[in-house]
């Protein structure tokens, strides 16, 4: 069902007429670690015309589409935080090198079996530890 599912789905990658016009009117300017590919128009708008003069900026997701793919670089770019520098203000051309402190990219995790659940939640038996001597339930008579 691929082809099916690119003529009539949107979240699960892109469609036909994104893919056709990411070739017809695209220019591929890079692609991150994770496989995104990212575009801009080849043709640059003027005041008065869609998107206020701006460049037309997308992405074009490795896999299903989900915004929290894409990285901060990436994001600054789309959003036109970077329109100075060489190549057009792309991130990798921009960017400083990586902290130690930075962590790897981790999908959200909501609604997986990866999901957070803590303990008393009903995935894991419903199940809480008792309430110890610094609790007092309310009471509307007090």
């Amino acid at each position: 069902m691929g082809i099916l599912s690119k003529i009539f789905t949107w979240w699960d990658g892109a469609t036909i007429g994104t893919l056709l016009d990411s070739m017809r009117n695209g220019e591929h300017v890079g692609t991150d670690a994770q496989g995104n590919r990212y575009y801009r128009a080849r043709k640059r708008r003027v005041a008065g015309q869609p998107f206020g003069g701006r460049e037309r900026r997308w992405v074009i997701y490795n896999g299903a589409n989900d915004a929290s793919r894409v990285p901060a670089e990436w994001h600054g770019w789309l959003h036109g935080s970077f329109d100075h520098g060489e190549n057009g203000g792309v991130p990798e051309s921009n960017l400083p090198p990586p902290r130690i402190w930075e962590a790897d990219y981790t999908p959200n995790a909501t609604g997986t079996a990866r999901a957070y659940r803590p303990q008393g939640a009903l995935e894991r038996g419903g199940r809480r530890a008792h309430a110890t001597g610094d609790y007092q339930a309310w009471s509307p008579d007090v």
